[in-house]
């Protein structure tokens, strides 16, 4: 066989398998134009049931999209929201879990779109990087932890049989104590910058809303030391009986250290 019969034949072979690979392509997109809502709801299914979030994701947008007002659909906008936080799609899955939640307000399930909202801040608070070295998180600014909170919160009152509540109270525990931390990072922050009425405030708001907290023990201390900054010994000295009633083997922690002259006398 000459070497041009030999090439002739190659590109013959390479067309051939082109025309096969189109044809099949084509084929593929014939059969999933065909597809019904309850055939790409099934492809959605088995997507989600071997982890492959983002095929999950793609069957369901399909699905909406294609069939936005099917029953398979419906059910696909809950399916949806967990996708989007399996494959950490963070606004996606907010937005569908808000979106359920306004067009479908008496829904049976409407629950679990609060519920998984409250999650998706959740995980939201601590990039990899911060979760695997276990990075203090006190002193950044808990945006997500409030939002997380409050759609936990929305659950709970609205909703206070579903069965989503035992998991969201466990975790508002955690960020209620995450949010009193920043707020007595932020009023100590203030005391060593001299703004002692910023600091009181900000100590304040800790011990009033977020009694029982580690951080209010703190704060209570920040209260102390502000009235004695700000010259108002009576109201610091009312917070120390505060503090001595609800720390009684941690009074020494609030003791003013006294000048060298003050021996003296």
């Amino acid at each position: 066989m000459r070497l041009r019969d030999l090439v002739q034949s190659s590109r013959v072979l390479l067309v051939a398998l082109s025309v096969l690979m189109l044809a099949t392509g084509c084929r593929g997109h014939r059969d999933d134009a065909r597809s019904g809502p309850d055939q790409i709801y099934a492809k959605a299914q088995k997507a989600i049931r071997s982890g492959s979030w983002e095929e999950a994701v793609k069957q369901l947008e399909a699905l909406q999209s294609r069939f936005p007002f099917s029953e398979p659909a419906r059910q696909a906008q809950l399916d949806l929201i967990y996708a989007y936080y399996k494959s950490r799609q963070v606004e996606p899955a907010i937005d569908a879990a808000d979106t359920f939640i306004r067009e479908n307000p008496t829904n049976v399930r409407v629950d679990y779109a609060y519920y998984m909202k409250g999650l998706v801040y959740f995980e939201r608070q601590a990039n990899w990087l911060e979760r695997r070295f276990n990075i203090d998180l006190s002193q950044r600014p808990p945006i997500n932890s409030k939002k997380s909170f409050d759609s936990f919160q929305q659950l709970i009152e609205k909703y206070p049989h579903s069965q989503y509540v035992g998991d969201a109270q466990q975790r508002m525990i955690y960020l209620r104590n995450r949010l009193a931390d920043f707020e007595l990072h932020v009023a100590q922050y203030y005391m060593r910058r001299g703004a002692y009425v910023g600091a009181l405030n900000r100590a304040k708001y800790c011990v009033e809303n977020y009694d029982g907290a580690p951080a209010v023990k703190g704060s209570l201390k920040v209260i102390v030391n502000a009235y004695y900054d700000l010259k108002m010994v009576d109201l610091a000295k009312n917070a120390e009986r505060v503090y001595a009633d609800n720390y009684p083997g941690s009074t020494k922690d609030i003791e003013r250290k006294k000048h060298w002259y003050q021996h003296i006398f």
